[in-house]
């Protein structure tokens, strides 16, 4: 199995994600349009050329869904049994069209849990930095994961 079991994390443990990936225009606007979020801040360049960015904003949830989806090889591939929610999440530069984003996941607590003996949970901060190293997104995940089998 890549991803790591319960026993396999330890709290300060960081990972410097290997995976990056460069955002497309044809991101943006598709995970826009698939979600119906029909800002024209994101899909509509004459609109987002007359705003203080003077283009679109790629989608924040985008942005996350990318963040937390580049942490997976490294951490949690069949081990998870699932996420048990995200928090303090925030975006505090923007990401454009043609930044690449990379990530970096520090482990901030392990806890066993108190109704699946096979199962453990992981609170993980994940930080997405583009090419400039400006964060633009971090949040902190909370994730159950299987335990090794003895």
């Amino acid at each position: 199995m890549a991803g790591l079991f319960y026993e396999e994390f330890e709290v300060g443990r960081v990972f410097e994600h290997a995976w990056s990936r460069t955002v497309t225009e044809m991101d943006n606007v598709l995970f826009s349009c698939l979600t119906l979020n029909v800002q024209p801040l994101h899909i509509d360049s004459d609109f987002a050329a007359k705003t203080e960015f003077g283009k679109p904003l790629v989608n924040s949830l985008f942005t996350l869904g990318l963040l937390i989806g580049m942490t997976v090889n490294d951490t949690t591939i069949g081990t998870t049994v699932g996420n048990l929610g995200m928090r303090e999440v925030t975006f505090p530069n923007p990401v454009f069209h043609g930044d690449t984003i990379r990530a970096r996941t520090t482990v901030l607590d392990t806890r066993e849990s108190k109704s699946r003996p096979n199962a453990g949970l992981v609170e993980f901060e994940h930080v997405a930095l583009k090419q400039t190293g400006d964060a633009v997104c971090r949040c902190v995940r909370t994730a159950m994961m299987r335990r090794k089998a003895e």
